[in-house]
């Protein structure tokens, strides 16, 4: 398992890649879009052309969480488009009603349709996109040419953790959210639970604008609702559909394409431990890099590592 410390003699010169940051941002303009997309509004971000790149957030984030990534795959050579994906504003509440894992991979291979994505794109997913770029990848593996997932491993082995101490502990705000009680406690005081949360996760790094853009998303009517519906719908059977059960299944596969697995050694919402060994599972052409000194906002903690990390994995 590949490890990364500022001090490694492996790491390429930060000035170097701070000034390549610099020149992409400047160079590429992330502009918005967004479309209809089975019944389902979606909006986005995005910079660039080329391959399509799709770029999916997790929980409690947005689209903007990849606002240091997006210019960068575009200097790369890509479509970079990050969504708000279903549920969270602008992007529209679910018309079915359905936030299970395998609505929202098919959600991402839809919007590779919609967007004329090719075989030659990518699926890269943090958190809960994790887990959507996993089933996207398994289940329609002809959409994608690689996966990056971050922060969540295989549906598998997440769950195996939950027979373990350390993580329920880590974990007990998902069971908190099945209780109606949770929306009127997460917005509470200026939304503290959800600072707390990002404070946890991710220890030292300055939040705010992060929460805001999570505020933003979750406060229309409706939408703190939708964004805990992906835990409620986990671990609650009657929210699921039987119609997409094969792609909630698919999940608990690793990706038949080349992935490159990031995970963050102080990540206080999933252990690191769930990274030990993964590599032996995926699939050929694959990587597992854990970074030292990161928690598990790492492309936000260290973006220039973290992009870096990306490319050069994109590269290969």
């Amino acid at each position: 398992m590949g490890s990364y410390r500022d001090d490694a003699p492996h790491v390429v010169d930060l000035t170097e890649l701070l000034t390549k940051n610099y020149v992409a941002h400047m160079s590429f303009e992330i502009t918005n879009g967004s479309a209809d997309i089975d019944g389902l509004h979606v909006e986005w971000l995005e910079a660039g052309t080329g391959p399509l790149a799709i770029c999916l957030h997790g929980f409690p984030d947005s689209a903007q969480s990849w606002r240091h990534l997006l210019p960068e795959l575009a200097a790369g050579g890509y479509r970079a488009v990050a969504p708000w994906t279903r549920g969270y504003a602008p992007s529209g509440l679910a018309p079915d009603g359905l936030y299970q894992s395998g609505v929202r991979g098919r959600d991402a291979c839809l919007l590779h349709e919609a967007l004329g994505g090719d075989s030659d794109a990518i699926i890269i997913g943090h958190d809960w996109g994790s887990g959507a770029a996993n089933i996207a990848a398994v289940k329609e593996p002809d959409r994608w040419s690689k996966a990056v997932m971050m922060a969540v491993p295989p549906a598998g082995r997440v769950a195996a953790a939950f027979f373990q101490y350390k993580q329920i502990r880590k974990s007990s705000y998902m069971f908190f959210f099945q209780h109606p009680l949770s929306e009127m406690v997460v917005p509470h005081d200026d939304w503290a639970f959800i600072r707390g949360l990002w404070n946890d996760w991710s220890p030292g790094f300055e939040n705010d604008a992060d929460v805001a853009n999570f505020i933003a998303a979750a406060s229309p009517e409706g939408h703190l609702a939708a964004t805990l519906g992906y835990y409620r719908a986990t671990f609650q059977p009657e929210l699921q559909s039987p119609d997409f059960a094969d792609w909630d299944q698919a999940g608990a596969a690793v990706p038949p394409q080349p992935t490159l697995y990031l995970h963050g050694r102080t990540d206080g919402c999933i252990g690191v431990e769930l990274a030990d060994g993964l590599e032996a599972d995926l699939s050929p052409g694959s990587n597992v890099v854990v970074f030292d000194d990161i928690g598990h906002f790492m492309h936000l903690e260290d973006p220039v590592l973290v992009n870096r990390t990306i490319l050069d994995f994109l590269a290969t």
